[in-house]
Parts: C-alpha cells; structure tokens; sequence
C-alpha cells in the first residue's frame, strides 16, 4: 500500500488535525481508516472523538493538549505499526429510490440540459455503487464519491428553504441524500423512504466510512409500501457483505 505524506496541526485547544493529499480518492479514504483503527486500538489516548473527512482525520480529546510535540510523536509512532485489521466489514448498501416526477423535481430540467432522456439519467445514477467517504453537513448525511460524470451538475443559483427529507439529489461532482428537512442547493432527482437518521436506534446512521450504496429505482407504489413497512417495523434495508 503506498505511503502517504501527512501533515499533523494543532486545532484548537483540544483538537489535532490530521491531512492528507487535498484529493477525493479511495487508497486515502482507506489510509485514513487504517490509522483511525490503529488509534483506537492502541488505546493510548484520551479521545472524545475522531472525525473524518475526504482527506483528513481531527482527533478531538479530552482535555487540553499540553505536550503537543510529544502527542504528535507518539501518534507519528502508532502510525508505523503493522497494519490492523479493519474492524467491521464493508457493507454495500442498497437503497430504493423513487425518481417519478412528484418526488424528482429537477430531473426533467437536468434531462434536457444534458441531452439525454430521463431514463438514462437514471440508468446511470443507478449503475454505479458508490463509496462512502464520512458522514457531515447533517446528522445522517452520507458524502458519496464515484459519481459518473456526465451527470455533474452545477449546484442551483438560489437554493431552496425546504428539501424533503429522503430527497435524492445531485450537486457538483456529488450525489447525496437528505436526511431531514433542510434548506439546500442540489438538484433534486429522486426521494428514497428510507430514513438515514434515526435517534432511537443504536446507531443512528446504518452506514459508515468505507461502505459503499447503490441506489435502485422503485414506482411510487412501492415507495408507499415500503413506507408502511418501515411504520410497522418491518422493513428490512437490503445490503451485501463485501
């Protein structure tokens, strides 16, 4: 595996960052992974939480850092032991999505501007499974990387005060899903029933860092039934153990 030069920076009073090559790419992603696994096992530190990003891992403690250089050292330290292995295996998470025009309200408007029918714009968002990078913006909000290229798209000129929760939507040269009601700038494509937050669950979000999801497409009927499923508790979200 190749080895990446990174950069340690004080980050705050109880906070270090931790940055990578400034690029999207997944041999990172797994990198970061990797030293986040060897922190946490090496139990050598008082740790609050760790928080990842596209090429970054802040470390937050608990209490002030008062020996900076020697905490640098000895994560420098943990960082060269052998590698660890993961956790938790990868999961691909297969999650239904309703692109008809009551739920993908933009999607006619990004057919035309891209010259290609609605059928293929979906075909497209649906072939491809998709790497989770972190969770942020929202509690539950998934970064996603892969998207195919042709369907990037400029972010709207006057976001809306309200998306839907569930809202399946495209920005830039990335895909995502809103996981409450939210003001926001994404082109909206589709709407999924499935929840990607909920408190009263041990884990709030099903998905982490490292998993992938594929989005499928469903009628509006099947969208209903699956929201009565999941109202009586019965919904089972599919995936695949990688």
């Amino acid at each position: 595996m190749k080895e990446f030069i990174i950069t340690y920076k004080r980050f705050g009073e109880k906070a270090i960052l931790i940055e990578w090559e400034r690029r999207v790419d997944e041999s990172i992603l797994v990198d970061i992974i990797n030293f986040k696994n060897k922190i946490i096992d090496s139990e050598s530190f008082e740790l609050n939480d760790l928080v990842l990003g596209y090429h970054s891992l802040t470390l937050i403690f608990n209490n002030e850092l008062n020996d900076y250089e020697s905490l640098r050292e000895n994560l420098e330290k943990v960082r060269k032991t052998r590698v660890v292995s993961e956790k938790r295996q990868k999961v691909l998470w297969k999650i239904p999505v309703c692109y008809e025009s009551k739920f993908g309200i933009d999607l006619e408007e990004m057919s035309t501007g891209k010259n290609i029918s609605m059928d293929q714009l979906i075909k497209l968002h649906t072939d491809r499974a998709y790497t989770i990078y972190f969770i942020g913006f929202l509690p539950g909000f998934l970064y996603l990387g892969g998207l195919e290229e042709t369907l990037h798209t400029n972010r709207k000129a006057n976001p809306r005060l309200k998306v839907e929760k569930g809202s399946v939507a495209i920005g830039g040269s990335q895909t995502g899903v809103y996981p409450m009601d939210s003001p926001g700038g994404w082109n909206i494509i589709g709407r999924t029933p499935v929840p990607f937050f909920d408190l009263n669950k041990e884990n709030p979000c099903f998905a982490k860092s490292g998993d992938r999801l594929q989005f499928y497409p469903i009628t509006e009927l099947q969208y209903i039934e699956i929201q009565k499923e999941l109202t009586l508790g019965v919904y089972n979200l599919k995936r695949e153990l990688l």
